[in-house]
């Protein structure tokens, strides 16, 4: 299958070269390049692309208010979203990931992350830049005492899951440092998609973090 890429960013500059770098990709197609928020919430909802890359610094309608219209809360039918940018601040990384981003990468991670971050959100992944991984695991959020309360709570299994996922490992790095199969760590993630009314994998992330599951 091809992913259909959409693309906002005021540059021209960077759209063309997002655009080129997306469209030589076998498994790639750029469907919209548009130079503001607005326009890309507005063909977004027109073209349903399968990832929406955003920048955060736009006329009319910035990033985050643009991301918060495709992707937030109460958005029926969420659209994958990865804010690309030139500013490694922390409350861009916070919002952004808050209004319902599955990835943030910084312009300068080369063409071959902006590759693997389009991939990834399309498999409904989240890949964040290495440079503030850490800084964002550690103060995404001030963690609490023990567990947050869950209707029916989460097995050690999946427990042991929503670590290795808040530490930023994909589905095959799971599967290897617990020795099981790809297809039961589906599972599991599918049952704690469930249990904690997570959307994506960084809210799993947060919510492991906020609730001291993982410190």
């Amino acid at each position: 299958m091809t992913i259909r890429v959409l693309i906002a960013d005021d540059q021209q500059l960077v759209r063309t070269g997002f655009q080129m770098i997306l469209d030589a990709q076998p498994d790639m197609e750029v469907v919209a390049a548009v130079a503001d928020g607005a326009e890309a919430v507005s063909e977004a909802r027109r073209l349903r692309p399968d990832v929406c890359l955003l920048d955060i610094r736009m006329p009319r309608l910035d990033g985050l208010e643009a991301t918060r219209a495709l992707a937030g809360p109460g958005v029926e039918a969420p659209m994958r979203v990865v804010i690309v940018t030139t500013f490694d601040l922390d409350e861009y990384v916070y919002g952004a990931l808050r209004a319902g981003a599955t990835g943030f990468l910084l312009k300068d991670s080369g063409p071959t992350l902006l590759v693997e971050a389009v991939r990834a959100a399309a498999g409904g992944e989240s890949l964040v830049s290495p440079s503030v991984t850490v800084r964002l695991l550690r103060h995404l959020a001030q963690p609490r005492r023990g567990p947050a309360p869950l209707p029916e709570p989460l097995t050690d299994r999946e427990l042991d899951v929503v670590r290795l996922v808040a530490k930023g490992r994909t589905n095959q790095e799971v599967a290897a440092e617990l020795f099981v199969s790809l297809s039961t760590v589906k599972t599991h993630l599918g049952s704690v998609f469930t249990k904690l009314g997570a959307r994506n994998r960084v809210e799993i992330a947060a919510w492991a973090w906020e609730s001291g599951v993982v410190t």
